[in-house]
């Protein structure tokens, strides 16, 4: 009996994440850089995993609330309340085990069997693969890209949808292009969702992570109470806490108990005393967010400036997120490039291969990492781009 043709479609069809084959193929290779996946080197700082601890330590390893600790959510509206400029009230938050579990959860209460999603390539894969394996149909609108960065033409938006769909996902700023939409833009795509009864699942996990003034442009900036938007977030980017798997969810009140419900049957909640470590992370750790952001920005200008030099580099400096999406003239297949990057350069970067229509060509380096790092990768880079 061949097993595997006994499990459900879907499942079978799950794709290999082309990031962690790469990885798979590098990761054991002494002096290596890897820049391969979405996150930085630095970890969780000292005042989140002190508050788990104490936590731990103090006993709190007990089934808790599915919807998250009234702490955490209290926490998350005092947040929003900084940042946002808007006061929401705790019952607004959901908390999940991942960012990744905050979006299954939004393509549960969405999307089945026979119905489209649509979302903006190149993209993380996770989202489309994710909607796949729920059984709904994943449809990428290519954004368009010219010497002025990526943008996002929604037209193109307009036009992918059909009777069949039922919601838009965006994520800004963008991994991997580092695209962010400006107000007009996040406009123009509610007002398309308003006029055909669409939703929205809005990821702005990298709003914070934004190079102009201040965070990047939000739905929230634009939206009203009762619009069709499902906010998924995460803890892992801001504050360096990738490894703990906590996410969360802003819903409308009304919908509160269903994604408790969803919750229940799937998770049954996060571990109370990783909830601690994350109430600190938001009452604590705005000034640590600016100093990575600060990091991120110097990173990401070195590296453009030494790519650019090779005169081979075509990219846009992204305006936010911290991943660099770039091509190399007379490179076509990223995939069979970045095998050859890590046996030749030992750098690790992800194949634009990975990330969906309209990234084939590219290449993503997630520069969230120590300077000195960042500026050895570039000029190994920059030797490869040369010799090749």
């Amino acid at each position: 009996m061949n097993l595997i043709e006994t499990l459900r479609t879907e499942a079978r069809a799950a794709p290999e994440s082309g990031i962690v084959e790469l990885a798979n193929h590098g990761r054991d290779r002494k002096g290596l850089i890897p820049l391969w996946v979405g996150e930085g080197d630095m970890p969780t700082p000292s005042f989140i995993t002190d508050a788990a601890t104490a936590a731990l330590a103090g006993g709190e390893t007990f089934y808790t609330r599915q919807k998250g600790i009234t702490e955490l959510r209290q926490a998350l509206s005092r947040y929003y309340q900084r940042h946002f400029g808007r006061q929401f009230r705790e019952e607004e938050f959901i908390v999940t085990g991942s960012g990744m579990h905050a979006i299954q959860l939004a393509l549960a209460a969405l999307a089945g069997k026979g119905e489209e999603v649509v979302y903006l390539s190149p993209a993380w894969p996770n989202f489309a693969a994710a909607a796949e394996v729920a059984g709904a149909r994943a449809v990428p609108v290519v954004l368009d890209h010219s010497d002025n960065g990526w943008s996002c033409d929604v037209d193109k938006i307009s036009a992918a949808v059909t009777e069949r769909t039922r919601a838009i996902f965006v994520n800004t700023p963008s991994n991997p292009t580092g695209w962010t939409a400006d107000r007009q833009t996040l406009q123009a795509i509610l007002d398309l969702a308003r006029s055909k009864g669409l939703w929205i699942i809005a990821d702005e996990i990298y709003s914070l992570f934004h190079y102009g003034h201040g965070r990047a442009p939000s739905f929230l900036d634009i939206a009203q109470d009762d619009d069709r938007i499902l906010f998924v977030n995460s803890f892992s980017k801001n504050w360096a806490m990738t490894g703990w798997r906590v996410g969360w969810m802003k819903v409308h009140p009304s919908l509160q108990q269903v994604f408790e419900n969803l919750i229940q049957y799937s998770t049954s909640g996060v571990a109370q005393f990783m909830q601690r470590g994350a109430v600190a992370a938001l009452d604590q750790g705005d000034g640590f967010i600016a100093e990575q952001v600060e990091r991120a920005r110097k990173a990401r200008d070195l590296l453009c400036a030494t790519l650019a030099d090779t005169g081979r580099a075509r990219f846009s400096a992204p305006p936010g997120a911290f991943y660099l999406f770039f091509s190399v003239d007379r490179i076509s297949d990223s995939r069979a490039a970045a095998f050859d990057i890590v046996d030749h350069a030992n750098v690790g970067l992800a194949p634009g291969t990975a990330f969906g229509p309209g990234g084939e060509a590219c290449f993503r380096l997630c520069f969230h990492r120590r300077l000195d790092q960042v500026e050895e990768a570039a000029h190994r880079l920059a030797k490869w781009i040369r010799t090749t």
